[in-house]
């Protein structure tokens, strides 16, 4: 059937211990365009086609269609559980109760255990779903290093209690980074990191790597469908810059392809998301065939714009001046 596309031929990162995952997954945050059973149909169409990635999160509101789908994949065809890494999250109001919180999510997935669970965001400053831009919650705060680690304490009992077998961090800096790791009696096993060709985020990236963490990018084609509230008159449009053009025509595929490609030769793991179908097979089967040249590689380092699109202005605490306050 030309619609699968063999597991194993789609390369594979090593985490810290030597396990192998693979290289591309399927994001399932379908922002406020799709339903949660369109983002779970999707799951079950990618998973029968050769994902065995999945990155799944508690805010996203979706984990308990995907539980469903997760469960008719296990009983109506031979993949295994242990064939899948599905990663989840705790969301930035549970940090207090993270337990609690991957007791729902492993509920809602129907799943004994998750492969890699993060903290979303290093901070536990909270906004309601679809709130606009400017929204802002009196009760956020600054990051704290105390308050991160006793939310990394949790994470690290759920590894103890075999709930989950890895923990990871995401949204984070090298200065916060800096901070933390040396306190962490459980490493982290992935950073989830926004990472696209025009915001590569070098030192950070080569700082994960250094440290044996494992660079998963979200928005790795630069997220065309975020939400309203994300989006500036700067921003860059990866599938438009051109050089990523030039290169998608050169190997006459779509720019977003080559994003993708660009990606997993660099190292870090994309999480695309997609609904539709074509879409999401060709995600996946265009890492195994045609890779981009060392010389077109370097071409798109050199195109980086250092333009952040996901800038996550409705977490910014009273007094802060702007967005970049998050970033160090």
């Amino acid at each position: 059937m030309m619609n699968k596309i063999n597991p194993a031929d789609v390369p594979k990162k090593k985490l810290y211990t030597g396990e192998e995952i693979p290289s591309v997954g399927l994001g399932t945050f379908g922002s406020d365009k799709y339903t949660a059973k369109q983002v779970s149909d999707a799951v079950y169409g990618a998973i029968t086609s050769g994902y065995r990635l999945i990155d799944c999160a508690s805010v996203y509101q979706n984990e308990d269609k995907i539980g469903e789908v997760l469960h008719r994949v296990f009983t109506e065809t031979d993949i295994k559980r242990k064939e899948l890494f599905i990663t989840s999250k705790v969301w930035n109001d549970m940090h207090r109760e993270v337990m609690r919180s991957c007791e729902k999510s492993l509920k809602d997935l129907q799943l004994d255990y998750i492969d890699l669970y993060f903290v979303h965001w290093p901070f536990p400053n909270y906004h309601a779903p679809g709130c606009d831009g400017d929204s802002r919650n009196p009760d956020s705060k600054p990051f704290s290093v105390d308050e991160f680690m006793d939310t990394w304490k949790q994470c690290e009992e759920l590894v103890d209690k075999g709930m989950v077998r890895y923990i990871g961090m995401s949204n984070m800096t090298i200065s916060k980074l800096e901070a933390v790791l040396p306190l962490c009696r459980i490493k982290p096993a992935a950073l989830e990191m926004e990472c696209h060709p025009g915001f590569q985020q070098p030192e950070l990236f080569e700082y994960a790597l250094k440290q044996g963490i494992q660079p998963i990018g979200y928005c790795p084609i630069g997220s065309p469908s975020r939400p309203e509230r994300d989006r500036t008159q700067e921003d860059v449009a990866d599938t438009q810059m051109e050089e990523i053009v030039a290169i998608a025509e050169a190997h006459q595929v779509h720019p977003a392809i080559v994003c993708l490609k660009w990606a997993v030769q660099r190292g870090q793991i994309p999480i695309p998301f997609s609904v539709k179908e074509p879409q999401y097979l060709s995600n996946l089967r265009c890492v195994t065939q045609d890779p981009l040249t060392t010389e077109e590689m370097e071409i798109i380092r050199k195109a980086d714009k250092n333009c952040r699109l996901i800038k996550g202005q409705v977490f910014l605490w009273p007094g802060a001046s702007g967005w970049e306050d998050l970033w160090d």
